[in-house]
């Protein structure tokens, strides 16, 4: 039977889709079976980053208003095995509840081992839409004081759903700027929200290059994916510290080249 894990954020801009997107292919690459819900209905764009926009047939509405079957509205997603899109809906339903959402996914869940709702950013009805429909949540979040007040709302939100798991991403990462203390560091992020840290997502251009969803493990933020997909499987915590390269001598020396990009 799936996790629903819903993916959300306090602010938008920290990259809550691009999480979603790449941890469902690494859950995938691990033979876990997956699909990645839409549930920004305003800003849409999740069939694009997974790589998948042209392969839409069905979207959500289409699912929830009785014109397909659940398992209709899946997209396989191109050069990753095992995961699959569920794509927003064209125009915004109010009628559309979580509980829709929940009872949608009661036909489709035991055929998957994790389904991932990309929730819009903020704390209005589409983020209660998709936290409702869910049992676990991960809030994406960069090191910047402005997304970790934005997160402790949403946090404290999340807290009165009685969610089974709560975890913390944070994604841009940049362990130069962390080491000097220009930006807050893991264990401050973690005192401050009082919530675990589960994965660190180092800057990577290889993100903003990708065609598709898909980043093989040996390039770093690649890595970041695969370990944040362990952590969940496995449910032992396990992220590379961003600040490791920019310690000692040599350390010192990255950090100066790296200003200079």
């Amino acid at each position: 039977m799936a996790e629903l894990i819903v993916i959300t954020s306090g602010k938008g801009g920290v990259g809550k889709t691009t999480v979603a997107a790449f941890l469902g292919a690494k859950l995938a690459e691990r033979g876990k079976k997956t699909v990645v819900c839409d549930l920004d209905f305003g800003l849409n764009n999740l069939d694009i980053v997974m790589g998948a926009e042209k392969k839409v047939v069905y979207d959500l509405s289409d699912a929830l208003e009785g014109r397909c079957r659940a398992n209709q509205a899946l997209t396989a997603c191109p050069n990753v095995k095992n995961l699959y899109l569920i794509s927003s809906v064209r125009t915004v339903g109010k009628s559309i509840s979580g509980q829709n959402i929940k009872q949608l996914f009661e036909g489709l869940k035991n055929n998957f081992d994790y389904v991932l709702f990309d929730c819009p950013a903020g704390l209005d009805t589409g983020f209660h839409r998709a936290v409702s429909a869910s049992n676990s949540a991960i809030v994406v979040i960069t090191p910047a004081l402005s997304s970790i007040r934005d997160a402790d709302k949403v946090l404290s939100v999340l807290r009165s759903y009685n969610m089974k798991k709560i975890g913390i991403v944070v994604n841009m990462a940049r362990g130069d700027l962390m080491i000097t203390r220009e930006v807050l560091t893991i264990n401050e992020i973690e005192e401050l929200l009082k919530t675990k840290v589960i994965g660190v997502i180092p800057q990577d251009d290889s993100i903003l290059i990708s065609k598709n969803c898909y980043i093989d493990s040996s390039i770093p933020c690649g890595n970041a994916f695969y370990k944040l997909a362990k952590s969940i499987v496995s449910g032992r915590i396990k992220y590379t510290d961003p600040t490791n390269k920019y310690t000692g001598f040599w350390g010192s020396i990255k950090r100066s080249l790296k200003r200079k990009l």
